[in-house]
């Protein structure tokens, strides 16, 4: 995810630290997303692995990503760790009996979408993988978003389908990156969906 191939790096590539962490966060919420476990325990559990893989991972992939000069997997890493960190105080505070606020997290729940789009958008002309990853996001906050304003409870399984989607998107292309330099194109990754317009005056 970095923006120019010949920008000195400190640190070797932390996207596939980042990917990894954000799977294992997901995985970590599939039990509760899917109503298979609603105990205290349960969710005290969760929020651990949220904290220490969703937030810790992505934090510091996103802190790596900068000094690398990668604005935007340092951005996308460095915000959504502060994501999973929220995730940790939800899940922590629900097993407490206390209820987060509805109107807050809807209010920062539509910030994010929009977020997340303009970087979908921009993701686009990196990778077609990265690209959809970013899709699934959207479609994650967009459902909850939906449902949080209908009051439905008939997206919370796609909500819990597309938390699935998201950390085996994740874990392929975090393998793509691993794997493919030192076996050859064994995990496809496809490339960009868009490309950016000349400059002007130069040729196509």
């Amino acid at each position: 995810m970095s923006e120019a191939a010949n920008v000195p790096t400190i640190f070797a590539e932390p996207t596939p630290m980042g990917l990894i962490g954000l799977a294992i966060g997901c995985a970590a919420l599939t039990p509760i997303a899917l109503g298979l476990t609603l105990t205290p325990a349960a969710l005290k559990t969760a929020a651990m692995l949220c904290l220490l893989f969703g937030g810790g991972c992505q934090f510091l992939a996103g802190v790596m990503s900068l000094a690398n000069k990668n604005l935007y997997g340092g951005t996308l890493f460095t915000a959504f760790a502060f994501n999973w960190v929220m995730n940790w105080w939800i899940l922590t505070s629900i097993a407490g009996g206390v209820m987060p606020d509805h109107q807050v997290l809807l209010s920062v729940d539509i910030c994010f979408l929009l977020i997340f789009s303009a970087m979908t958008y921009g993701f686009g002309f990196f990778s077609g993988l990265l690209f959809v990853f970013l899709l699934v996001i959207d479609l994650m906050y967009a459902f909850k978003i939906v449902a949080a304003l209908t009051g439905t409870a008939a997206l919370a399984l796609p909500i819990a389908a597309l938390t699935i989607v998201l950390g085996l998107v994740a874990l392929w292309i975090a393998f793509a990156l691993l794997i493919n330099p030192v076996a050859g194109r064994v995990f496809w990754f496809p490339g960009p969906v868009f490309r950016a317009a000349p400059a002007p005056g130069k040729a196509a």
